[in-house]
């Protein structure tokens, strides 16, 4: 998106200027003597206000006719986490049943505002909910392994078992007593060249890998949830800590085929069709038509084309090396620029 207010505009180029690490992945800076474009902490001359535009996105800087800048490298840096911001993290992570308050950020020169700020931009949470979802994914977790729910509620520092059940409900729909019908699905975020990304996995494996602007993204959460019968919160588990390794391995030019394992629900002929998807070679492409003539139904290619537009994994399942019957890119969730990157840096790497 193309920013116009200017309240926005004023606040962004102080930013800016001050090389503020707290707003990487807010905006796209695109300067207009140079027609390039940069992120927040570039180390570049610094241009008048004049002469600067700004995006929300790094595809919106490439639609307006911009080039990375070569110094900040934006592909590359736009979307990693913030070092104050991986420091908090680390602190949840080492008291996963303490709840760190604003006291404790401020006394290790931690900003409870700019991380309040980052965590609604990339979850749409603040960081006190990131860290209650993190704290309440720990006591499911134990009350699975078999213990008793007034041992978890004060193992994890809540004074009364309502206050627990309260919270435990809230976060999860159901109460602790019940957390033995229902697994979760925990949800992180990792940084990619062309955009950041969720990551939801089960105990199975990976069952979401979408862009985090993705259209019909919520609708794809509630849709999820409802046919594993599960809860997104915040956290990771060896399947989504395998994904992003080899995602990150993936956009390095490393990897061709991914080993993670999926769990991904739908329909019989959707599996069929998504089965098709991961026999497509790295670097190559295929058409919707030769898609149906793989599963023996050549008269099926908007059947295909929609169970192709139905695939939560993306990259990992390669829906983006399916093309029209005339070599044109077609349909693709995560943005056709994003499609033409991603089968460019395949046809890079295929050697």
């Amino acid at each position: 998106m193309h920013i116009t207010d200017q309240q926005q505009i004023k606040t962004y180029y102080k930013a800016l200027l001050n090389r503020d690490a707290s707003y990487l992945g807010s905006f796209i800076v695109g300067v207009k003597t140079t027609n390039i474009f940069c992120i927040a902490t570039c180390r570049a001359r610094k241009p008048k206000f004049e002469n600067v535009e700004f995006f929300s996105e790094i595809k919106d800087a490439l639609n307006a006719g911009y080039r990375p800048c070569k110094v900040c490298k934006p592909t590359a840096n736009n979307q990693e986490t913030p070092e104050d911001v991986q420091q908090a993290i680390q602190l949840v992570q080492d008291n996963p049943k303490q709840k760190v308050t604003d006291y404790q950020l401020r006394q290790q020169n931690l900003s409870p505002e700019n991380l309040r700020r980052w965590f609604k931009k990339h979850y749409g949470i603040t960081f006190q909910t990131y860290q209650r979802m993190f704290r309440v994914n720990t006591a499911f977790e134990e009350l699975q392994s078999g213990k008793t729910t007034t041992e978890t509620a004060l193992d994890s520092g809540y004074d009364s078992l309502s206050g627990f059940g309260y919270t435990f409900k809230k976060v999860l729909g159901k109460s602790p007593k019940q957390a033995h019908e229902q697994q979760t699905i925990l949800i992180s975020r990792v940084g990619t060249p062309i955009g950041p990304m969720f990551v939801c996995a089960t105990n199975k494996g990976v069952c979401l890998l979408e862009f985090v602007d993705r259209r019909m993204l919520e609708t794809e959460f509630k849709d999820l949830q409802k046919r594993l019968n599960a809860h997104i919160v915040i956290g990771e588990n060896e399947h989504s800590c395998q994904a992003k390794r080899e995602i990150n391995e993936y956009f390095q030019g490393k990897r061709k085929h991914f080993e993670v394992s999926l769990d991904t629900p739908g329909t019989e002929f959707q599996q069929q069709v998504w089965e098709i998807l991961q026999h497509i070679p790295y670097g190559e492409t295929h058409s919707y038509q030769q898609q149906a003539q793989a599963i023996n139904n050549p008269k099926a290619v908007r059947a295909v084309a929609s169970a192709n537009g139905m695939n939560r994994v993306a990259i990992i399942t390669p829906c983006h090396r399916v093309i029209g019957k005339d070599g044109s890119l077609t349909g693709y969730g995560g943005g056709l620029e994003r499609k033409r990157w991603l089968l460019e840096h395949e046809s890079k790497n295929v050697i």
